[in-house]
């Protein structure tokens, strides 16, 4: 029959889900240590002893050796080796490499060390345990895991990773509009895996950009095999990402294939990500198209390239009306285009670049150009209401041609232009202000006198 001490083994490690041998092992050291305090405290020296399991019974037993060496200056552990000597003095059989094993067991050792050892052979097994999770999670830091939360405040988030792994999301690495829960099961990529004394702490974030990136790879077949590569990532947590994606196989359309059939894939992203808009855009080699694509959903119109020493500006040209689109709300567009291509973004409209000093400059005529050439594949006149910026002289530019003054109040302001009939109309706030002659620029009332017919 076993002893109820085997039997502890083998619950331990069942509960635990751990190897028998680990628990052994380690109720092993602990009984070594309970017999040596037991001899400490007797006044005995320290000596070498091995632990034995009978197994049949189960039983341990305590084994003192001995190991017979030529002589003092042989012996490398005292608590072991014994000079050919001093052997000689109690056997007179003894020899060098002669072992001697002695059954060093205390009378009721069996329940002394049940309860001296609880508390080691438990240490043990937590140093298992988090050697275990530090061997599991070391390889893995860049993948994105699936964790539950198990608690949530201000200062960390905990995660439960499966089994007994814990990882910690800091304030730092949380999305600021993002609200965590218990019990909410989420995606969080694995930064950090660090070797602790008190255990490997799991560092994961939320706010990193290659989440997005492995997002991807999980959820667009193109992007894990290869096909499409993302070059590079640009993000806002919890508002806005930039993706730049290529081809790298023939009859592949990178961005197609990430946004999906009715953009069921890229949707699926930006569920998981609770809601952040996601731009996909393609990448391109040549910086000037590159930087042209990451100002997206903006079309600009030319791109010019400045290089000062470290400094790198790119200098901008979009329609009036997709200033706004480029720029972004307070800026988020043109400040994730820089992100993404390293280059800093000067967006200017075409109106803007009247004021430009040297009517030579060079992005000035190329932009000019640029200006001409589309609006010679639309109508002459723009259809609809127009917004245009109200200079300090007053004056304002459209289709080309300046008007004004307009009153002083509309100064600065951004008023709303429209072309009926060869009438130039502007108006503000939905009011009708001033009327122009298109081709000839004269001021005109704001409304047509009426005339009536003598007869009348």
């Amino acid at each position: 029959m076993k002893s109820d001490l085997y039997t502890a083994i083998a619950q331990i490690a069942a509960e635990r889900s751990i190897p028998r041998e680990a628990v052994q092992t380690a109720l092993e050291q602990a009984l070594k240590t309970v017999f040596r305090r037991e001899r400490e405290q007797r006044g005995a020296p320290d000596t070498y002893v091995e632990v034995a399991v009978d197994s049949t019974t189960g039983e341990f037993r305590i084994i003192e050796v001995k190991r017979v060496v030529e002589d003092v200056e042989s012996i490398e552990d005292e608590t072991r080796d014994l000079p050919l000597e001093a052997a000689l003095t109690v056997d007179t059989n003894a020899y060098v490499g002669k072992e001697y094993r002695t059954d060093q067991t205390p009378p009721d050792f069996g329940r002394i060390a049940a309860q001296t050892a609880k508390q080691v052979i438990l240490q043990r097994i937590r140093d298992y345990e988090r050697e275990t999770v530090y061997e599991e999670f070391k390889d893995r830091v860049g993948e994105v895991l699936t964790g539950l939360i198990q608690r949530a405040d201000r200062r960390a988030v905990i995660v439960e990773l499966g089994g007994k792994a814990e990882a910690i999301m800091p304030a730092r690495e949380q999305v600021p509009n993002e609200r965590y829960s218990p019990g909410q099961r989420l995606k969080v990529y694995l930064k950090e895996v660090n070797s602790e004394s008190r255990g490997p702490q799991l560092i994961v974030s939320r706010t990193h950009g290659a989440l997005i990136k492995r997002l991807f790879e999980l959820e667009v077949p193109e992007v894990h095999s290869g096909a499409v590569e993302i070059e590079a990532i640009a993000r806002e947590p919890g508002l806005r990402s930039k993706v730049a994606v290529a081809a790298r196989q023939d009859n592949v359309d990178p961005v197609g294939s990430c946004v999906g059939i009715r953009g069921v894939r890229i949707t699926n992203i930006v569920d998981e990500l609770q809601g952040e808009k996601i731009d996909v855009i393609e990448y391109s080699p040549d910086i000037q198209t590159f930087i042209s694509n990451a100002l997206s959903p903006a079309k600009p119109i030319s791109v010019q390239l400045i290089e000062d020493g470290e400094q790198k500006v790119a200098r901008v040209i979009v329609p009036n009306d997709q200033m706004s689109l480029a720029i972004g709300k307070d800026g988020q567009n043109a400040r994730l285009a820089y992100k993404l291509t390293g280059w800093r973004i000067d967006v200017k409209d075409p109106e803007s670049l009247r004021s430009v000093d040297g009517d030579e400059d060079d992005f000035l005529r190329q932009a000019q150009e640029a200006l001409a050439a589309v609006r010679a594949e639309q109508d002459f006149f723009i259809q609809g209401r127009q917004p245009r910026l109200v200079r300090p002289d007053g004056t304002f530019t459209h289709i080309e041609k300046d008007f004004g003054p307009l009153p002083d109040d509309l100064i600065g302001m951004s008023v709303d232009v429209e072309v009926v009939e060869d009438i130039v109309h502007v108006h503000y706030n939905r009011d009708l202000r001033a009327r122009f002659d298109f081709e000839s620029g004269e001021m005109l009332p704001l409304y047509d006198e009426m005339v009536l017919d003598p007869a009348d």
